[in-house]
């Protein structure tokens, strides 16, 4: 878990930085975070290409990869449906609204703000970024105890961008098109998995 834990501690030190404004006044104005992520992509690009195994895996897979982002938001839906029974805060809906975020917090606390207020978006917000941090943290445990296709599960629609290389780091870059594919998916449906259930 120590490269979980140092990604963590980015973060932590990233949100120090900016909410002292300790960082130099042009970067706190522009939005860099967007080219960090671009250059991620190529660096995970360069590793998806150059390993022979991804293709391999891919053509062994070929209609399965479908079952991937299925499974996920089945196994979320369920989750979210166990969790709306325990407490009487948030309806069913409610709350398979906030499940249909799969990690993507920026758009689906948008989205369900919009239709349902703000109360509901925040919950949606701090509930996706907890998946994604969760997955950030956990990836190792999840891979050695649950498989390959455990944390690309946890990271939802993240596992395209966000938690990729950790993803990558612990179960294989062979793996990497997968989850790619999976959190594509997964992208694609938030917003109207979120307009069909609110």
């Amino acid at each position: 878990m120590k490269g979980s834990l140092i990604i963590l501690a980015f973060f932590v030190v990233g949100i120090l930085a900016g909410f002292y404004k300790i960082l130099p006044e042009q970067l706190l104005q522009n939005d860099y975070s967007l080219y960090a992520l671009y250059l991620l992509m190529f660096l995970v690009g360069i590793g998806v290409g150059s390993n022979k195994n991804a293709i391999n895996l891919i053509k062994e897979v070929n209609f399965k990869i479908v079952l991937v982002p299925v499974s996920i938001i089945l196994g979320t839906f369920i989750g979210v449906s166990i969790f709306s029974l325990i407490q009487d805060n948030l309806s069913l809906l409610e709350s398979l609204a906030v499940g249909s975020g799969f990690g993507y917090y920026s758009l689906s606390s948008v989205l369900i703000t919009e239709v349902s207020g703000e109360t509901l978006g925040v919950i949606a917000l701090l509930s996706n970024i907890t998946r994604e941090i969760v997955t950030l943290l956990l990836t190792p445990v999840f891979a050695r105890y649950f498989g390959k296709l455990a944390p690309i599960a946890s990271g939802g629609a993240t596992a395209m961008d966000t938690t990729l290389p950790i993803i990558t780091k612990y179960i294989g870059s062979d793996y990497a098109i997968i989850s790619v594919f999976s959190g594509v998916v997964l992208t694609i449906l938030v917003p109207f998995l979120i307009a069909i259930i609110l």
